[in-house]
């Protein structure tokens, strides 16, 4: 179907399943805002160690953590509450949050608009997939970014 000479499924193309799709992301990406991280005395858990990996891939990590939140730096990096005060450009926004707790944050997601949103392994909500890919936004859902990064971009960045 088309609408204003636009392919109204022309969204579909955000929701990223491909690996092609997926390393162009993680090729481009160097600003990455992780939703949910854990502080240091988290260091087992995957939404401390997969950002950790990130710095030392060296990405710049941004963390917005939503658990700790007496904690002002992670990573030595300072902490936003919300995505929207991180000041510049975003490429990607990691999400450590359970699929039902996304909705919380659908609205602070398409004010930044970073250029992908990559929701962790185990991690699914199709209809916020569905919104932020109508809003333009590129979309991977339940695949460890970690993973994929050492898998499809690590070794092109060396």
């Amino acid at each position: 179907m088309i609408a204003n000479g636009q392919n109204v499924e022309d969204w579909k193309n955000n929701i990223l399943k491909d690996v092609e799709g997926i390393r162009q992301i993680l090729l481009s990406a160097k600003r990455v805002a992780v939703l949910g991280i854990r502080s240091e005395k988290d260091c087992s858990r995957p939404a401390f160690y997969v950002p950790q990996y990130l710095v030392s891939a060296g990405l710049e990590v941004i963390p917005v953590p939503v658990h700790d939140l007496k904690v002002d730096e992670v990573l030595g990096q300072p902490v936003f509450r919300r995505l929207a005060d991180i000041p510049g450009e975003l490429d990607l926004v990691d999400v450590f949050r359970r699929s039902e707790d996304i909705p919380a944050h659908l609205d602070d997601l398409l004010a930044k608009k970073p250029t992908a949103v990559w929701f962790q392994s185990g991690i699914r909500n199709d209809e916020i997939a569905e919104r932020l890919a109508r809003a333009g936004i590129k979309v991977v859902q339940d695949r460890c970014l970690m993973v994929d990064h050492r898998r499809y971009a690590n070794h092109e960045r060396h």
